[in-house]
């Protein structure tokens, strides 16, 4: 079994890993949030569905830190 290749990527604003995938393309992860793991089949794909990813993360996380907030209201 050979090792996955991977690749690091930046724009500027983003640090992405990408994975090549066995089905094709990549996966693609963040070093700076564990959490934030999508899929892309060239490289301008993964930085735009990261944006994404991250945005839908943030906007979760978000979401749930005002439930905890009116939780611990009451």
């Amino acid at each position: 079994m050979r090792k996955a290749k991977t690749y690091t990527v930046s724009d500027g604003k983003l640090v992405l890993t990408l994975q090549l995938a066995e089905e094709g393309g990549y996966v693609v992860t963040s070093q700076l949030d564990p959490e934030l793991i999508t899929e892309a089949e060239t490289v301008e794909e993964a930085f735009a569905n990261a944006r994404d990813a991250a945005t839908a993360l943030k906007d979760s996380r978000r979401k749930l830190m005002v439930e905890l907030a009116d939780a611990r209201r009451g």
